[in-house]
């Protein structure tokens, strides 16, 4: 009988269920869009429901497969959107608001209040993280200062939080389960990343009772069984981890230095610090890369808000073309970027700017501007921002040397080439693309003993392909000086 792990994505954009077998291969995937919302400017939001309906429907899918191929399922792994808030009703399990996405910039106003009040030094030295709307933590907040049921509820204790995937484990043991990953909680800006504990200080700042929040467990750990009601199967889950955490261990970057970026609707590297917490004098993150059996190793992190969603943009909004597919087709054909840039400050920049209230620039253009170039420098403007990472960590004493990559935007074999010319450094491409889905699998077979150990885990990574830096240093020079220019005319905003 063959075995399986089942890996549920819970994306920005879409929730996936993946069926994996014990090598670390994806057998069989199903996916599902769901809808997002940008009630105002700044706003973005998720219906919760709709999350787990679509979560539910691949979920149902790939149990149907492995039943078909006469498969056991061993354990279920979640991986997720970080930051993402639910507040949910305990009784009635319904969502008293929509799901405020970590893209939505809607507190950036308390968020100054807090950096007027000198509250930076001590939640960076607790949490890791700055003080942003993009954390969950002030996210919380402004549900229950802004629907007054939430507030009520929380008050009789009848009132949950959990980003996705605390959600979908209470939905998936029918309320029987409570409980996120220490990566998860590590993003809130209310989790104590020194004592892996919710911090009272903050809380108190924040006026959030600790009785809403999840419990804190490893991310190889037991997170209770899927309801019979639910899918008609009594499977454990045993494997939580936030989404960028999990592509880390997907990659097997297990070493301290180890160095992985992800694409995908933003792009997201995390440098491996081992068990030591190196704080970013460059307004880089500090975070929890995994918790295994109560041991943390943390990572330092830096965040793009935009990088596959700009290519959405052209695609969905400008429409340029049909599918992102072409887009590599398209940028091959031409010789340069003609001195055009794209700063994709679509809801602010992330690291290491942290500026909420930049928006998009487009600089360079000229009569003879076509959409293939703007098509051209929305992708360049990725490869751009990362540079910009890169660079924050050289200042931080960190020399990244090889960078392993995933997400769908490096399937574009010219985007990752381009990326290796501009942040000078060796490109590696695994055969296995969901690294993502994998690491919350692998966490999951970790737990049950399927693997014996991150070494077993790491014998499952495989290159596909290497892209080496084949750019003359004048000419990335003068790339990355049109970039810094046009990065200082978003700012002015």
């Amino acid at each position: 009988m063959r075995k399986f792990i089942i890996s549920i994505d819970a994306g920005t954009t879409s929730n996936r269920s993946i069926l994996f077998d014990l090598k670390g291969n994806p057998v069989f995937i199903s996916q599902k869009e769901f809808t997002q919302y940008f009630p105002k400017s700044g706003w973005v939001e998720h219906d919760p429901d709709e999350i787990w309906k679509t979560t539910l429907k691949t979920l149902k899918d790939v149990i149907k497969k492995a039943n078909g191929l006469r498969g056991k399922i061993l354990s279920i792994g979640i991986t997720n959107q970080r930051e993402t808030t639910v507040l949910w009703d305990k009784k009635t399990g319904k969502p008293v608001y929509k799901a405020i996405v970590w893209q939505d910039r809607r507190q950036e106003e308390y968020c100054k209040k807090l950096r007027k009040q000198n509250k930076d030094t001590m939640i960076f030295n607790k949490t890791g993280l700055l003080i942003d709307s993009y954390f969950s933590g002030t996210k919380i907040k402004w549900i229950l200062d802004n629907v007054p049921k939430a507030r009520q509820l929380m008050n009789r204790k009848q009132l949950l939080f959990g980003t996705i995937d605390s959600f979908l484990i209470w939905r998936l043991t029918k309320g029987k389960v409570h409980a996120t990953d220490a990566t998860n909680a590590s993003r809130t800006m209310i989790y104590n990343i020194s004592s892996n504990k919710w911090d009272d200080t903050i809380l108190k700042l924040l006026k959030i009772k600790k009785h809403i929040l999840p419990e804190v467990k490893n991310c190889a750990d037991d997170y209770g069984y899927t309801h019979t009601s639910i899918i008609n199967k009594t499977i454990p889950i045993n494997g939580v981890v936030g989404d960028q955490q999990s592509a880390t261990i997907g990659q097997c970057c297990f070493e301290p230095g180890s160095l992985k970026s992800t694409y995908g609707t933003g792009a997201f590297v995390l440098l491996n610090t081992g068990s030591k917490k190196i704080y970013s004098k460059n307004r880089l993150l500090t975070t929890i890369a995994y918790r295994i059996n109560g041991k943390t190793t943390y990572a330092m992190e830096g965040s793009i808000f935009i990088a596959g969603a700009g290519v959405q943009w052209l695609r969905d909004r400008m429409k340029f073309f049909k599918r992102a597919s072409e887009t590599e087709k398209i940028i091959k054909k031409l010789k340069d970027n003609n001195g055009i840039y794209l700063v994709p400050a679509f809801t602010g920049l992330g690291a290491p700017h942290w500026n909420a209230n930049s928006r998009g620039v487009l600089s360079g253009i000229t009569r003879d501007t076509n959409p293939k170039q703007i098509i051209r420098a929305t992708i360049e403007s990725v490869a751009y921002q990362t540079h910009d990472l890169f660079e924050a960590m050289k200042h931080d004493g960190l020399r990244p040397r090889i960078v392993k990559v995933d997400g769908g935007m490096v399937m574009n074999n010219w985007f990752s080439q381009f990326l290796s010319d501009v942040v000078n450094v060796k490109v590696l491409r695994p055969k296995v693309q969901e690294t993502t889905a994998a690491g919350a699998a692998f966490m999951a077979g970790l737990k049950i003993g399927v693997y014996k150990s991150l070494k077993d885990i790491s014998k499952k990574w495989h290159l596909d392909k290497k892209f080496s830096p084949k750019m003359k240093n004048t000419t990335r020079n003068v790339l990355i000086n049109g970039w810094s220019k046009a990065i200082k005319r978003a700012l002015i905003n």
